[in-house]
């Protein structure tokens, strides 16, 4: 049986001059891969005054990530180009202040809080399945990437404020982080290649604009709720905000404070919908256009859900559904390179790698690398029922990163996915837009060029 293939950009043949590569990754860093970066097992690149190297041995990608992560942090140029957006988040610390943020977040993502966030899933769902429903209605071709970050930015924001998100601040959000994100190679890259001379005002001025847009948001709905707690004010709500307003640092017993709060509450807003909304498109387009299995996906969603509101309890029988989400992370992983700093020279493989090099682990590169997988640019998921996806599962597959930094969201992520495309598969059908076709692009996270656009239909059980 064939399976769909969706276009990616197709890379280069031979290996580019670093000036090549500098030009074109400014617009996406998928650009510079070449055909031999999808079957190497670590490459390299020296630019002037740094040196990089892709790892995509399972052994070496597990010592990065798992084994001695102490010793590869997270890249400060990479920190510095999302310090602005996401200041000194989980996201962009390192030692002992990262340790002390897991301690103080962890319990806010415990198992037991997922059914405490299933009614907001279920009712920012409703709220999308009425809005596509009028498109339906009206025999529109939806962006579904845009809808896909509406559902994703309501989920997560009634999660951390219990309250949704109105269209309009959901569409100014995605504005801004698309405008930060089309600017944050040109920031990062000029450091990489050691001239940050080369950094346009302007384009440094766009970002931060674009940055405090976003924070100036979720600043303003901290602040009442902040302010209330230390005047001793209880607001009785069970939301994550509440859970990170009351962690205490284990050691010094500690709150966080209003500044790095808004910090921790940007980077989950920001991480927990954009992620998701990335691999939720990805998962539309690979549905519409494959027929088949969404038409299995229809019939599993009619056989688990019914006509009925969903359970949470519901979400374990997905397993189709599940896949189809597991599937699409593979093949188009929301974040698809994860780069860290080496501390010190150490051996990796036959090379030995200075002390302040990039080590670059791309999902991306690993999760279609072709002595793993079978078919890897193929959308198939039933895959994960094969044993011979064992192997490939276990050391090659890593859309929520690895070790100790794993992402603490995904059970979320997933138990949200699951539900939303349930109920999209349930009530209605996808096809694509003759001519239509999503040109994926690499910046922060992996969206496409050209958005994607998709024709609903309603489900007559619908």
């Amino acid at each position: 049986m064939s399976h769909f293939c969706p276009v990616y950009p197709k890379p280069r043949q031979q290996k580019a001059s670093i000036w090549s590569l500098f030009r074109s990754a400014r617009v996406s860093w998928m650009e510079s891969l070449y055909e031999r970066s999808y079957r190497m097992e670590m490459g390299e690149v020296h630019l002037p005054g740094h040196h990089l190297y892709m790892v995509n041995d399972p052994a070496v990608v597990k010592q990065v990530m798992n084994d001695a992560s102490g010793n590869f942090p997270k890249s400060e140029l990479l920190a510095d180009a999302l310090r602005p957006l996401l200041g000194d988040s989980i996201f962009t610390t390192n030692g002992a202040q990262w340790q002390r943020q897991r301690n103080m977040m962890d319990p806010a993502f415990g198992q037991t809080k997922l059914d405490v966030a299933f009614p907001a899933m279920w009712a920012a769902t409703q709220d999308m399945l009425v809005r596509l429903g009028k498109l339906a209605d009206d025999g529109a071709q939806p962006d579904i990437e845009i809808e896909m970050t509406h559902v994703t930015a309501d989920i997560i924001f009634r999660t951390i404020f219990s309250e949704p998100i109105t269209g309009d601040a959901a569409q100014r959000i995605f504005e801004a982080f698309a405008r930060f994100q089309s600017i944050a190679p040109k920031l990062l890259l000029p450091s990489l290649y050691g001239i940050k001379w080369l950094v346009w005002p302007w384009d440094v001025w766009r970002s931060r604009r674009a940055a405090a847009e976003i924070r100036g948001l979720l600043a303003s709905l901290v602040r009442p709720r902040y302010d209330a707690l230390q005047k001793g004010e209880n607001s009785g709500k069970d939301d994550i905000l509440a859970a990170f307003m009351t962690a205490r640092d284990p050691a010094t017993g500690a709150p966080f404070g209003f500044d790095e709060l808004v910090d921790q509450v940007g980077m989950l807003f920001l991480a927990g919908h954009e992620t998701s909304a990335s691999a939720l498109t990805w998962s539309a387009h690979l549905l519409a256009n494959a027929p088949d299995i969404q038409h299995r996906m229809h019939e599993e969603s009619l056989a688990v859900l019914g006509a009925s509101a969903p359970k949470q309890s519901d979400m374990k029988s997905l397993d189709l559904t599940r896949n189809v989400f597991r599937e699409a992370l593979r093949l188009f992983p929301p974040v698809g390179f994860m780069a860290r700093e080496s501390t010190q020279s150490c051996p990796m493989r036959d090379k030995t790698v200075p002390a302040g090099s990039s080590i670059v682990v791309s999902p991306w590169l690993i999760q279609r690398h072709r002595s793993r997988w079978a078919e890897p640019d193929a959308f198939n998921p039933d895959r994960y029922d094969n044993d011979e996806s064992r192997e490939a599962l276990r050391t090659a597959y890593l859309p929520f990163g690895m070790g100790p930094r794993v992402c603490m969201g995904a059970a979320f992520a997933l138990q949200e996915a699951t539900l939303i495309l349930a109920c999209l598969a349930r009530d209605f059908r996808l096809e694509p837009v003759v001519g239509h076709v999503p040109q994926p692009v690499g910046r922060l996270t992996i969206r496409s060029a050209n958005g994607v656009k998709v024709k609903l239909f309603r489900r007559q059980a619908a």
